[in-house]
């Protein structure tokens, strides 16, 4: 399966359903369906990254695009008490949907250490 035929990528292609929080030209926000927390958003980049060993030098602007899509999110969805993102890179992180994405948890408060 490569990169363009994820459920995200047919998220961003309008393919298949999803409840859409933000969108930009480089950045896809929508609510997980598998939520782990009372607030469970996933924020991606468009372009297709399997996982965050496979982004490059030149995707440097586009991770601190979704690092700042992060943080305007999390503030929209209400999380003032604060909140965790979470990217899990490879099987062994529990990464199960290989386009790189940001998990924002929040509405709880997070144990420490996770998982």
């Amino acid at each position: 399966m490569t990169n363009q035929d994820t459920i995200f990528s047919k998220i961003i292609r309008r393919e298949i359903p999803a409840n859409i929080v933000y969108e930009d030209e480089l950045a896809l926000a929508f609510t997980d369906v598998n939520p782990q927390a009372p607030v469970h958003i996933l924020v991606i980049p468009k372009k297709p990254i399997a996982k965050l060993t496979e982004a490059e030098t030149e995707d440097a602007a586009l991770l601190g695009h979704l690092l700042l899509t992060a943080k305007r999110v999390a503030t929209e969805a209400g999380l003032t008490n604060g909140y965790r993102v979470v990217i899990n890179t490879d099987a062994d992180a529990g990464q199960t949907v290989f386009h790189l994405h940001l998990h924002i948890l929040g509405g709880r408060p997070m144990a420490w250490p996770p998982g």
